[in-house]
């Protein structure tokens, strides 16, 4: 007979449904994934990447994707970069390649006063403890006539080249990625996507065309910076303030440029403090954490300048480059080589000195330049008055982001204020276009973010932003990595569809026909312009006629982005405004109807 008690083998569960069938969020735009309503890609990225919707683990494509994309990042390490065989001064290459020379060789308390004709130190002290780190790895264990003391300037040898581009990819894997991994999920899952949208957002921000060109191919650790920005952005969606304020002192403390979020990260940090109450105990822990974070950073030059005061070290050297007359301190107190010390690392990190504009660059001021001479006045006036360009360009995002600090609106904020900073404010670089188009891209994994909409203003920046630096990657000789990744990426945005397709009828699936106008109007002068310095001679007396005009283009272009952003983190407040009204009278009401 068979027994009466229960079997002891016990059914399979059934397995549950993938994320990316479960939930089907409606975005704020009202633009449902037409992938997800047709059940076929959009976009020739969800067509990449389509099989990987339903029964995938994201721990099976995520190790994928990072392998993929890592590659085409390493493959860019095949051809020149900045300076290569360029004498006398090479270029970034050199420059990284001599900080690692110096740190590994010289005390701390002379690495912001070494030889600074060539090449001097002029980044904040993370970036010089990179580089130490960097220069002993490859002098112990690989080959130390690399880094030699004074010998080994200008040095191409291969195996070089290809040590430093591992330092570059391995600090992007060990700062950057992660940080992203960790932003484009969390901002997903506050803003209900699935997990599949979240990945093609994913893999849209790993293959942005303009960070890869100029780290792995320029050379530079970009990324390093903006990774400990994402892990800012990342901390602040998890509400952890006092993380993201650490990480973004680490930003701060690797590249001065992260000052273009810092008044977005100043003006949220500051209005959770006190909306929708105050909150003095978080300002204080702010205030103490962001003060900890950079003595640690700093702790090292003070600490070398306590050392030269003790063992009696001569500082005429650094009086002579520093112009020590100026600093209000005693000569002979204990604190002098401190200040000393302080003074001339803050004098190489922000040089007043140097000019308006390292090179053409797409700003205003440059494009005022080729009108109206800036040289003609004097540094302190135009000074000021680049001051206070940039100070009216980031206002409104400060306020708006302050008096309503909704975490999902950094992104756009920081984005608003980096693209005032770089068009507005003094001693800009064509490569700073990347502090922008950082914020601006990761929105891709937010609300609407793979819409047509949102998606085509991404995309029309970042091609717009590494059209802009083509004369720059033209000087290293990588017009061909240029184009392959340009296109490339606009291939798998979906650019033809959303400008210059016109067959559908259904205007949710395509920009607004003024938005293709206008970024159809661009690809089309972008493209002009590069068969017109391609196969066209620029006239006798006007050498740089088509930099001139791509400055003048570009400049167009990031002007509008500027406003989009801004208009977009406006809009933004206004419906989070408007909804929380409504939500606060439905409590009201709801109380009332309890008494």
């Amino acid at each position: 007979m068979r027994s009466s008690a229960s079997p002891s083998h016990k059914p399979r569960k059934k397995p549950r449904q993938n994320d990316a069938v479960q939930k089907v969020p409606v975005l704020a735009n009202g633009y449902q994934s037409k992938a997800v309503k047709s059940h076929r890609p959009s976009f020739p990225l969800e067509a990449l990447l389509w099989s990987t919707r339903e029964g995938t683990s994201r721990w099976i494509t995520l190790p994928l994707v990072l392998m993929v994309t890592g590659l085409y990042k390493w493959t860019l390490g095949f051809w020149g970069y900045s300076g290569f065989q360029s004498p006398p001064m090479h270029g970034d290459f050199e420059a990284q390649r001599h900080w690692m020379e110096i740190t590994t060789h010289l005390p701390i308390s002379q690495w912001y006063f070494y030889d600074l004709e060539w090449w001097g130190l002029d980044y904040p002290p993370l970036t010089a403890y990179h580089s130490w780190i960097s220069g002993k790895i490859g002098a112990l264990l690989i080959n130390p006539s690399w880094f030699a003391f004074e010998t080994s300037r200008g040095l191409d040898d291969p195996l070089l080249k290809v040590y430093m581009r591992a330092t570059v990819l391995v600090s992007e894997y060990l700062v950057y990625t992660p940080a992203l991994i960790l932003f484009v999920y969390r901002l997903g899952r506050l803003q209900h996507l699935n997990n599949w949208e979240v990945l093609v957002a994913l893999v849209a921000i790993l293959m942005q065309p303009a960070t890869m060109l100029i780290d792995h191919a320029h050379f530079q650790y970009n990324t390093v910076m903006l990774g400990f920005v994402a892990a800012s952005f990342s901390s602040v969606l998890a509400g952890k303030v006092l993380w993201a304020s650490a990480f973004f002192v680490a930003a701060l403390s690797f590249k001065q440029m992260a000052l273009y979020y810092a008044p977005a990260v100043f003006a949220y940090l500051l209005g959770a403090c006190f909306f929708p109450r105050l909150n003095i105990p978080r300002f204080l822990a702010i205030s103490v954490v962001t003060a900890a974070c950079f003595g640690a950073v700093f702790s090292p030059l003070v600490a070398s300048g306590l050392r030269d005061y003790y063992y009696g070290v001569d500082l005429s050297l650094q009086e002579a480059l520093l112009r020590s007359e100026s600093l209000p301190v005693d000569s002979k107190s204990w604190y002098y080589p401190v200040a000393l010390q302080l003074a001339q690392s803050i004098y190489r990190i922000f040089p007043f000195a140097r000019g308006i504009f390292e090179d053409k660059v797409a700003n205003f001021w440059c494009a005022l330049h080729t009108f109206h001479k800036l040289h003609t006045y004097s540094t302190g006036l135009i000074q000021k008055i680049f001051l206070a360009a940039t100070a009216l360009s980031i206002l409104p995002p400060c306020v708006a982001l302050g008096l309503y600090p909704d975490r999902t609106l950094l992104p756009m904020a920081s984005a608003t204020t980096a693209w005032g900073f770089f068009l507005f404010s003094f001693q800009v670089h064509e490569k700073s276009v990347l502090l922008p188009l950082l914020p601006m891209t990761l929105l891709l994994a937010g609300e609407g973010g793979l819409s047509p909409e949102k998606r085509s203003w991404i995309t029309w920046a970042n091609l717009l932003g590494c059209w802009t630096m083509f004369p720059l990657l033209k000087r290293d000789e990588l017009q061909l990595p240029y184009h392959v990744l340009t296109l490339l990426w606009a291939w798998l945005m979906g650019v033809s569809s959303m400008t210059f397709d016109f067959s559908t009828s259904d205007q949710r699936l395509r920009p607004h026909y003024l938005v293709r106008l206008l970024h159809g109007a661009f690809y089309v002068a972008m493209g002009c312009w590069h068969v017109a310095e391609a196969f066209m001679k620029p006239p006798k007396g006007k050498p740089d006629l088509w930099v001139v005009a791509n400055v003048l283009i570009g400049f167009a272009g990031f002007s509008i982005c500027y406003l989009w952003c801004l208009w977009s983190l406006t809009s933004s407040v206004y419906v989070r405004r408007e909804r929380y009204k409504r939500d606060a009278k439905r409590v009201g009401k709801a109380k009332v109807k309890a008494h």
